[in-house]
């Protein structure tokens, strides 16, 4: 299951160097992969802890985590909804990923220009929001033409639905509220799905702080957190020239150092990857054998025939059982055989919903 990220803020507010700091996730990883797809695209690994605690049981071949498409997305500058700069290819951008993170410029630098002049967190946000709101309102006010008169007409139910649910969607984007906050019932949502509305993906803010700030914010993190108290969003805080000098080492007892200094444990950026994994409801099983330790990525509440599905279909078309052991068990125990002589590994079926961390094997017949 690909998890795709894209980066957004208008120039200048860090964008860039955090995309650099991801993408160089092989310094903060060890020995896990890294690769770039494209000069804007990177695929990087998420960071657990857990996974790294079985391979040192299981000493298996290789290990294998779970990645993230991080995509950094062309700066935005005002009039982007109607083709300025690079708008058409932002927002183009911005429509295929799955989730946002929007960084925001919150230090202080005379030595770096802010687009706008000033450091203002609050109006940089504004600024992105009026612009997806805009391009929305516009895949809105199109949708609506198109089913305005089968839906007068009276005699297409759906259509009547379909123009009732977007009317509520307009009012509510020409309120200068996002998507991602309207109020309708999860099922008429489906009225609105074929347009991908941009402002109602997930989204994380990320604020690019000064040095000072790093473990506890400053007065323009605030002035963010209080901003979208109401959107139900998570707000991290990162600085990302710090992350710059930590990429930039070669040892793990080198990073494990720099950290210490600073005070920190662990790069802003894992925190970071974290967060964007649960923006999007998703968490992580393992499979673990001599051969590999393996992380695999799930939406929360899947059961176990499609937890096995995201390693094959043929393993969901087939599924029999699946022999869980609890993570923790795992770790207390030493072993899967340890697990089972205890009677800690539980045979499960079809409506068995996965729990994050659990250690799995699949029994299947195709």
């Amino acid at each position: 299951m690909a998890l795709k990220c894209g980066i957004v803020g208008l120039p200048n507010v860090g964008k860039s160097t955090l995309f650099n700091c991801l993408t160089n996730a092989k310094a903060q990883a060890a020995n896990f992969p890294f690769c770039t797809i494209e000069p804007n695209i990177g695929v990087i690994t998420v960071p657990d802890e857990r996974l790294t605690k079985l391979s040192e049981f299981v000493h298996p071949e290789r290990v294998v985590p779970t990645t993230v498409e991080i995509v950094d997305i062309a700066g935005l500058v005002k009039g982007a909804s109607k083709g300025e700069g690079l708008g058409n290819q932002f927002l183009a951008n911005i429509r295929e990923c799955d989730a946002l993170i929007h960084v925001l410029r919150c230090f202080d630098d005379p030595n770096v220009v802010h687009v706008d002049g000033s450091v203002n967190p609050v109006r940089d946000k504004e600024v992105i929001d009026m612009e997806l709101q805009l391009k929305d309102l516009d895949s809105i006010d199109k949708k609506l033409g198109r089913v305005r008169n089968t839906a007068k007409a009276g005699v297409d139910k759906e259509a009547k639905k379909a123009f009732d649910v977007l009317t509520i969607y307009k009012a509510h984007l020409e309120s200068g509220k996002s998507a991602r906050s309207v109020q309708v019932k999860e099922e008429d949502k489906i009225y609105v799905a074929d347009l991908q509305l941009l402002t109602a993906k997930p989204v994380l803010y990320a604020c690019n702080v000064d040095e000072k700030s790093v473990k506890t914010g400053n007065k323009y993190v605030d002035l963010v957190k209080n901003l979208v108290k109401d959107e139900n969003a998570e707000v991290v805080f990162i600085a990302a020239a710090i992350e710059a000098d930590i990429a930039q080492l070669e040892s793990f007892e080198d990073r494990k150092t720099f950290l210490a200094d600073m005070g920190l444990d662990q790069p802003g950026v894992n925190v970071l990857i974290k967060a964007a994994y649960r923006l999007l409801n998703l968490q992580t099983y393992f499979t673990a054998g001599v051969k590999e330790v393996r992380a695999w990525t799930i939406s929360k509440g899947m059961t176990a025939p499609q937890a096995a599905g995201v390693i094959h279909t043929d393993f969901e078309k087939g599924f029999i059982r699946a022999e869980v052991i609890k993570y923790k068990d795992f770790i207390t125990l030493g072993s899967e055989a340890a697990c089972r002589e205890a009677g800690k590994l539980a045979q499960e079926g079809k409506e068995y919903v996965v729990g994050d961390g659990d250690v799995m094997h699949f029994r299947f017949n195709v």
